[in-house]
């Protein structure tokens, strides 16, 4: 399983369901960010690529959704500061004309057991993961507002918002915050037709999983999980196109999961398979 295996399952036929939106998508030079930004490329939406530390990987990105027949820029910006965020919005929109999607996608994170955390690296992860979600869909959102025409922010949080994982107490933290950000501007937000929709991917074979486990590891365990692999991340960027398709407009303030069946008590069907063998035994 490659860091790129990602793009194995084909795209659907373009609907174009998003022709003529602008889209800016934070943290979107690899992993679930890029497979946003190209199925909302796929779907017709022009996209501008935030990155924070991977320009060549961002002009990657920017040329494959040219070639899908729409206009990418990349931007670069450290969202967990207010003024990059502030300026991020400003400058993706002025050079789209304008913005109708916001996706909040960047995040950081640094495993370690609570009494064993290193604090900047804890702080790290706050600030880019809590902090700079907030500070770009405060933003995202004033320009929606300013616009008068509506809009969609989608934010990127985790099963791990109630789930916790041990040894990622910050990101942890940081994604249930989201969770409540994003429903909190879903209701603020609602008179003036902008939908806020939240999105909780499960285990996906990204670039960023490498930081954590080997390949083999990878592969072994993406095996046992109730979908037999990981995700990919061009499944989460059809989610995300899903949630922004005018033909959703009743949806917000939701949570779409994807995640192959990884939050179902799966560890349960060893007991069904037992149970199975023993009735065929009998």
């Amino acid at each position: 399983m490659s860091a790129e295996s990602s793009d194995s399952i084909p795209s659907t036929a373009p609907t174009r369901s998003l022709q003529g939106k602008r889209a800016l998508i934070s943290g979107a030079s690899r992993g679930i960010g890029r497979g946003i930004a190209l199925e909302m490329a796929q779907a017709g939406a022009s996209v501008t690529i935030n990155y924070h530390s991977n320009p060549e990987e961002a002009e990657g990105v920017v040329q494959e959704c040219e070639a899908l027949g729409v206009s990418a820029f990349a931007l670069g910006a450290d969202i967990s500061d207010s003024d990059q965020a502030q300026t991020l919005v400003d400058t993706a929109s002025d050079r789209m004309g304008g913005l109708d999607i916001i996706v909040s996608n960047a995040a950081y994170s640094d495993r370690h057991l609570m009494l064993e955390s290193d604090l900047s690296e804890f702080r790290r992860t706050i600030d880019v993961s809590m902090w700079g979600a907030f500070y770009l869909v405060r933003a995202g959102a004033q320009k929606l507002v300013d616009a008068g025409n509506g809009g969609n922010i989608v934010v990127i949080s985790s099963p791990h918002a109630h789930m916790p994982m041990p040894g990622a107490m910050a990101y942890n933290m940081a994604k249930a915050a989201n969770d409540q950000m994003a429903r909190t501007a879903a209701v603020e937000l609602a008179s003036q037709r902008i939908r806020v929709n939240i999105i909780h991917p499960g285990w996906i074979d990204t670039p960023g999983e490498r930081k954590f486990f080997q390949e083999e590891t990878l592969r072994a365990e993406g095996a046992k999980l109730p979908w037999g692999r990981l995700g990919q991340i061009r499944e989460i960027g059809r989610g995300a196109v899903f949630l922004c398709d005018p033909k959703s407009e009743y949806i917000t303030g939701s949570t779409l999961t994807i995640d192959g069946g990884i939050q179902l008590p799966w560890r349960e069907m060893y007991r069904v398979e037992e149970a199975r063998r023993e009735t065929n035994a009998t």
